[in-house]
Parts: C-alpha cells; structure tokens; sequence
C-alpha cells in the first residue's frame, strides 16, 4: 500500500516563483521612485518642468528603462534554452551528458497525466515541444520594441528640451544611443550565463538543483 503523500502548504509547493515575484515588484518600484527623481532633477537642469510619478511611469525614461533590461533577460532565456539543445559543455552541471541520451529527448507520449497537448498531438504538439523557446523569442522582441518605443520617446523629450527637432524612429535607429544601451545589457547576461556553465565544473552549491552533486568528479557532464 502506497503511503499518503505528505500535504505541503501552497507557499513550501510555489515558494520559487513567489519570492522572485515579490523581488522583482519591490525592486521595480524602487526603479519607479528613484527613476522619477533622477529624470525630475533631468528635466530641472534642463529648466524643464517637472512631471508627477503617474506621468513618469508613462514616460518614455521609464518605459526604455525597464524594457531594456526585460529585453536582455528574455534574450538570455531564449538563448539558453536553445543553444543548450544542441550544445555541450564538458563537466558543467547546466550542460546535456555528452554521449548519453537524455530523459528531455525521448518522444512524448500520450498518457492520463500528460499535457492536454501532448494527447492532442499533430501541429499543436508540435508548438507545445518548442513553446518554452516561442515564448521567450516573443518576449523578447516584445521587450525590445517597447525598449526601443521608451527610448525615442525620452530621446525626443531631451531633444525638445534642447529646442531641437523630434527625431522620426528610422533617425533614431541610426544613431549610437540606443544601441549602446541595448549592448550594454546583452553582453553583461551572455557573461553570467557562461559563467555558470563554466563554474559548475568546478563548483558547487549543496542542496542546489543548479549545481551537480558535491562529491562528483570535476568532468561529470550534468547533475
């Protein structure tokens, strides 16, 4: 007879997604406060007039801030995900075994407790093997427009403040602004990746699913 399985709180079963959650609404408004100052002190330099914090979270300071960094993070995501599909690492943790097969590779297969789509098959199988990577891809170049969008528009606000004209998005594209800070933000999370698939060779971290086990070989590809 099979034991009853012990009732965990919703808090112990979801207690990853809620803390990040909670991080990043904390530090997002920490964003919004200190964000609002600073372009407040901006556009007093500027001897501009100074915007109230429900104006600011519609700016374009605002918007390109937190989409620039949104941008970079789903690019990361989509990329891991997608690289590491095909790609090895010798002795990492986050890499696939280099000549074994894998438990992610094995054919869906319909069952009473699989996905809806997984019983479904056909196209929607299809879409559903490779959604982690859709969603991300979208997120991404959904953050980048938006990133793109708060850019210009803080652009032009400086611009008017300078008495110059509004520059068109084409005008805005060909300048190094905004590609400055889109570069700035990819190649700081390409570095944190590689660092982890790198140090997860050599070290680790006790009771962590990102690391392999304490006592493992330095060349053991995998957990």
């Amino acid at each position: 007879m099979k034991p009853h399985p012990i009732k965990r709180s919703y808090f112990y079963r979801n207690g990853l997604t809620i803390v990040f959650l909670l991080l990043f609404i904390i530090t997002l408004g920490a964003q919004a406060l200190t964000g609002w100052k600073q372009h407040n002190l901006d556009l007093k330099e500027a001897k501009t007039q100074e915007i109230g914090l429900g104006i600011y979270l519609k700016s374009g300071h605002f918007t390109s801030a937190t989409f620039e960094n949104f941008e970079s993070e789903f690019l990361q995501m989509a990329l891991y995900v997608m690289l590491t599909i095909s790609l090895r690492q010798i002795g990492s943790a986050e890499s696939k075994k280099l000549d074994e097969a894998e438990e992610v590779d094995r054919k869906p297969q319909p069952n009473s407790d699989a996905p809806w789509a997984v019983k479904k098959g056909g196209w929607i199988l299809k879409v559903y093997s490779n959604s982690l990577s859709i969603c991300f891809v979208i997120l991404f170049f959904t953050s980048w427009g938006l990133h793109l969008y708060g850019s210009w528009e803080n652009h032009n606000v400086e611009q008017i403040a300078k008495h110059l004209p509004r520059a068109t998005v084409m005008d805005y594209l060909q300048q190094p602004e905004f590609w400055f800070e889109t570069f700035q933000n990819w190649q700081s999370e390409f570095l944190s990746v590689a660092s982890i698939v790198f140090f997860t060779i050599y070290l680790r971290q006790k009771g962590s699913p990102e690391s392999k086990p304490v006592d493992a070989p330095n060349l053991e590809t995998g957990k």
